[in-house]
């Protein structure tokens, strides 16, 4: 299998694309700076990724802003901090200003002269909005949770994305599903038969940061480390 067999790549996007992690610590700092002890920042995140994934499966239907508002709630009881409402929806509005990876928007810029880029993203529309000036191309179709009313993992997502695809002249063979999330989404993209190309943001520190531990790792077709290792393969595939 090579890079240059597909068509099109079909991205998450936080994680993957743009740095959540990074934008969640920065964003929970006004928690976090009030404990009486700092957390590692790995504990910080998985406390997230724990109350993000709970909140989804309650509340599909919620847009990621506020559902990351109720998240910044919960972590504000977990943690004893008091947290007012206005700090709650501040936070659920940060995603915008959560950083793109630096090697992201070369490398996107790259790949839309090879390939239909398309995002599969748990984010709502506006502030998938405020990241994609980050990322510094025009996308060729994109899906969200508020789009679908599910979250990843859900098949739902899945579902949709290879129901629309239709609508581009694309199949599920086409498409190579790109993304940091093992369990968001490598896992459901399995078990829907799709190629998978696994970017590893996380390789120097190992564990799932703001992502659940998808239990038995999946088998993905293609690793990276980062989206330049990804431009860089598909050069040596095209020759």
């Amino acid at each position: 299998m090579r890079l240059t067999d597909f068509k099109a790549l079909t991205f998450d996007c936080y994680g993957t694309l743009i740095d959540w992690e990074s934008g969640m610590i920065a964003g929970l700092r006004h928690l976090t700076d009030r404990l009486p002890a700092e957390l590692p920042r790995d504990t910080i995140l998985e406390a997230h990724a724990r109350q993000e994934s709970e909140q989804q499966s309650f509340t599909p239907h919620m847009r990621y802003s506020d559902l990351l508002a109720v998240v910044y709630k919960r972590l504000a009881e977990h943690w004893g901090v008091p947290a007012d409402h206005d700090a709650c929806i501040a936070y659920g509005r940060s995603v915008g200003d959560w950083p793109a990876f630096p090697d992201t928007a070369e490398a996107l810029a790259y790949l839309k002269y090879h390939y239909r880029l398309i995002i599969l993203s748990n984010v709502d529309n506006a502030s998938f909005r405020a990241s994609n000036a980050r990322l510094g191309v025009t996308f060729d179709a994109i899906y969200t949770a508020e789009d679908v009313g599910a979250y990843k993992p859900s098949a739902r997502n899945f579902e949709y994305m290879l129901h629309r695809i239709g609508d581009l002249g694309l199949g599920r063979t086409d498409i190579l599903h790109t993304a940091e999330s093992l369990f968001h989404d490598h896992v459901p993209a399995r078990r829907h038969g799709l190629a998978t190309c696994w970017i590893y943001r996380r390789h120097a520190q190992g564990g799932f940061g703001a992502t659940m531990d998808p239990g038995e790792l999946p088998e993905t077709d293609f690793r990276f480390n980062s989206m330049a290792e990804l431009v860089e393969r598909h050069r040596a595939d095209a020759g």
